[in-house]
């Protein structure tokens, strides 16, 4: 049975309501055109097609089935205790082959040396063998290198394969809606075509054999090596994009009611309306932001604690725990969109089409829902853009002091606060740190250039 924790139904929902918020804008004039703008972009193409695969394990990992079979020691499938995402279901290797405690990259020996016992009884000082990673070798020294690199070309050519069966039907839909094939394709192979096709296509045979690379590895190897408690790094950062991701669109999701409303009000009635917004959001401008967020997360946390009845589970207590750092990153940074809608509607309000308006007696409510709404919308696009990345960064700092997600929650903010032992360690265990990183860097930097992409096109100060 398929079961949905709170901030599942709020993301789906988030999900549905940007394309809602596409097809709309796509639909007006006046957004269409910086749109296409994007679309025609090679930039803002191959950033989306990074993201794309951010966003489907983060869909993956949202989709919980309860009383799902797992593979037990022994006694074959049996229903799982816990409700399993499809992300989980889909790595259950990765998820269930939990070693002794660190090994490194694709090793396969622990990384730390202890007392050995060998078949004949003496015991030496040495690197045991993994019980998962590498199992499969015989005489490992020899044979690992040759393994990685056979199976590393293997993932190439799947990668490359199923990039193939997505290609072509793409590309014969391309054909058909034009009509014309030769031209097609060789504008398509000269990069000459508006929708950069060659570029996005590109992208996705790149990510499609690294991906096809890292899936054969796993099979048989801890890619990323183990953490203290011998748990998989990769399983790890691959749960912890839901969590990044969720934090990203939830909390935007708390702060553009707040913007929107306040700002448009502030710009539109100024006097003591606006006197009070400003008040409002001056005032929690001088409050330290992370003072602020710590202490709302402590007051949370004790009330928790307090009505730990109310939580059947370990899963929707942390779920819960999300949801209202979420709301709290919202509450506390709606004042930067708030202050830009303001100032933005102070200049609209006395253009000519709103005065207008005004004396043909058009109610304050519809002027404001049809003449200073869509006028602003461009500053909401470009502050969610903006904004998104700036909060999966802020996740990781929080958990890093603490404050952030439940540490049973996985997380890059999590991993990150567990490396800062682990660098001390000797020998050094960098992996965990270095994993986080990169898949922040992979879902950050796409984003941003986005951003960048989506500024440029609805900024209606700049002229192409």
């Amino acid at each position: 049975m398929p079961q949905l924790l709170p901030t599942d139904v709020l993301f789906f929902l988030t999900l549905f309501g940007l394309f809602g918020l596409l097809v709309y804008s796509l639909g007006q004039t006046h957004l269409r055109r910086p749109w296409q703008k994007v679309f025609q972009s090679t930039q803002a193409m191959v950033s989306l097609v990074i993201l794309i695969p951010y966003l489907l394990v983060a869909v993956a990992d949202s989709i919980r089935l309860e009383g799902a079979l797992v593979p037990q020691a022994g006694e074959g499938p049996v229903a799982s205790s816990e409700p399993l995402s499809l992300l989980d279901l889909g790595l259950q290797r990765l998820r269930l082959s939990v070693e002794k405690t660190y090994s490194a990259p694709l090793q396969v020996e622990l990384h730390a040396r202890e007392m050995v016992r060998l078949p004949d009884g003496r015991e030496i000082w040495s690197t045991p063998r993994l019980r998962y990673g590498g199992s499969h070798l015989i005489d490992p020294f020899k044979e690992r290198t040759t393994d990685l690199f056979r199976r590393a070309i293997k993932g190439f050519f799947k990668g490359a394969l199923v990039w193939l069966m997505l290609t072509v039907p793409l590309l014969a839909m391309v054909v058909w809606w034009t009509g014309d094939k030769r031209r097609v394709l060789l504008d398509i192979a000269l990069g000459r075509s508006r929708f950069p096709w060659r570029a996005v296509l590109l992208a996705g045979l790149f990510l499609a054999m690294v991906v096809g690379v890292l899936a054969e590895w796993a099979a048989v190897y801890h890619v990323l090596g183990t953490d203290k408690v011998g748990a998989d790094v990769l399983y790890q950062s691959l749960k912890s994009i839901r969590t990044g991701i969720l934090i990203g669109t939830l909390t935007t999701v708390a702060t553009l009611p707040l913007s929107l409303l306040l700002g448009i009000l502030a710009g539109y009635f100024r006097g003591w309306v606006d006197d009070v917004i400003q008040y409002v959001y001056t005032t929690l401008n001088a409050i330290p932001g992370v003072l602020l967020i710590a202490a709302a997360m402590l007051v949370m946390q004790a009330s928790m604690a307090r009505h730990e009845a109310a939580f059947q589970s370990l899963a929707l207590r942390a779920d819960v725990r999300l949801l209202a750092l979420c709301l709290i990153l919202g509450l506390t940074s709606w004042t930067g969109l708030c202050r830009l809608l303001r100032a933005e509607t102070l200049k609209l309000r006395n253009l000519e089409y709103v005065q207008a308006a005004k004396v043909l007696g058009v109610s304050q409510s519809r002027i404001l829902l049809r003449h200073i709404l869509p006028n602003v919308f461009h500053l909401v696009l470009i502050a969610v853009a903006l904004d998104f990345s700036s909060l999966v960064l802020a996740e990781a700092v929080l958990s890093y002091v603490n404050i952030g997600v439940d540490p049973s929650t996985e997380s890059w903010g999590n991993m990150i606060n567990t490396a800062r032992l682990e660098m001390a360690r000797e020998p050094v265990v960098w992996w965990s740190l270095a994993s986080a990183f990169c898949f922040m860097l992979g879902l950050v930097l796409p984003a941003n250039l986005l951003a960048d992409v989506l500024r440029d096109a609805f900024d209606p100060r700049r002229v192409s």
